[in-house]
């Protein structure tokens, strides 16, 4: 390990350490913590060379313990919202912790996100993480063992995922990054651009839990199929992302006219959840003191589809007993000086 990129960014309430993480690869480099696993800064060239921060992230342990926005994250057991907080399995119903209204969401109350994950391996330019989850932690089955391995190469983030269980189970791992191609201080997202790479979407009813159907975009504000300013619209859903098939592929391409920065998201997985910062108000202030705010940055989470364990037309998220786990998700960045060429 190379001391020298890791110091120690707090401590939990019984001592133990929390450390951060610096990674680098030319001109791109990241910082991550062993606390949720969580990508703290992320700085990558904008058309002049010069360095920009584009993820949004704290100043101290304190404020990460204190706030409910999942900044930077990896999320598990399973990503997103599950109805009710129940599932069947295997013909045994399980019941979940709920921690969103009757619902459950992003693994639970006392999920991923909070824990403290172990180094398992590190070079200058790559990172892995390890946690074990016990048989009924938050109400799943089985003991998961988890590694995710951040890596910075040829101008892109790179996150792969993986995991076994000792029992069938669920396992749907996702990255809960808050973008800002302009800077993660530099205040709303609505002059930036997003082109979602899916022609069909997940409607959704009370309380964001998807209805079961999965339903063409077209003529509808759904449709992100070009690339166009994010605008006033606020977003929180689920695309089925084109020609899934469990191969890496494009999903979505963000641009920023201001820097100029063109981040396209690749993934393995079948969704993708475009989430434009709606409730980020209430956020402890940011790095440098920034304020974050409704609606100054955006997430492009990958993964298998909301509450899919109750809805049979949906891609599966079950893990069997055994059986290996594997995905990644790959956040590449170049530079455009015009939307036209950000689409091309």
């Amino acid at each position: 390990m190379n001391e020298k990129n890791t110091t120690e960014f707090g401590r939990m309430s019984d001592g133990s350490p929390v450390e951060e993480l610096t990674l680098t690869d030319g001109s791109m480099s990241c910082s991550i913590l062993t606390y949720g696993g969580a990508l703290r800064t992320l700085t990558v060239p904008d058309r002049a060379g010069r360095p920009v921060d584009v993820a949004l992230g704290l100043d101290t342990l304190e404020d990460y313990l204190v706030q409910d926005k999942y900044l930077g994250a990896l999320v598990g057991r399973c990503a997103n919202r599950i109805g009710g907080s129940r599932f069947t399995l295997e013909g045994q119903e399980y019941l979940l912790r709920a921690n969103d209204g009757p619902n459950h969401l992003h693994g639970g109350p006392a999920g991923f996100d909070k824990k403290i994950w172990q180094v398992q391996a590190r070079s200058a330019n790559s990172l892995t993480l390890a946690l074990f989850s016990p048989d009924g932690e938050e109400g799943y089955p089985g003991d998961l063992e988890v590694s995710v391995t951040y890596t910075l190469q040829k101008g892109a983030l790179e996150i792969a995922y993986r995991a076994r269980s000792s029992k069938t189970t669920l396992c749907n791992l996702t990255n809960h990054t808050y973008f800002n191609l302009s800077g993660h201080g530099s205040g709303l997202i609505d002059g930036q651009y997003i082109q979602l790479l899916a022609g069909r979407h997940t409607p959704v009813g009370e309380a964001l839990i998807p209805t079961g159907a999965i339903d063409p975009v077209d003529g509808s504000p759904m449709d992100l199929r070009t690339l166009q300013p994010i605008g006033g619209r606020a977003y929180d859903n689920n695309w089925a992302i084109d020609g899934w098939d469990g191969t890496l592929r494009s999903a979505a391409r963000a641009w920023s006219p201001d820097t100029g920065i063109l981040m396209e998201t690749l993934t393995t997985l079948p969704g993708i959840q475009f989430y434009t910062g709606n409730f980020l108000d209430g956020c402890p202030r940011g790095k440098q003191g920034a304020h974050y705010l409704k609606r100054c940055a955006f997430c492009l989470e990958t993964q298998y589809f909301p509450d899919s364990p109750n809805h049979a037309a949906f891609p599966s998220a079950v893990l069997p007993a055994g059986a290996v786990y594997e995905s990644k998700t790959v956040y590449r960045f170049t530079t455009a000086e015009t939307a036209e060429d950000a689409q091309r």
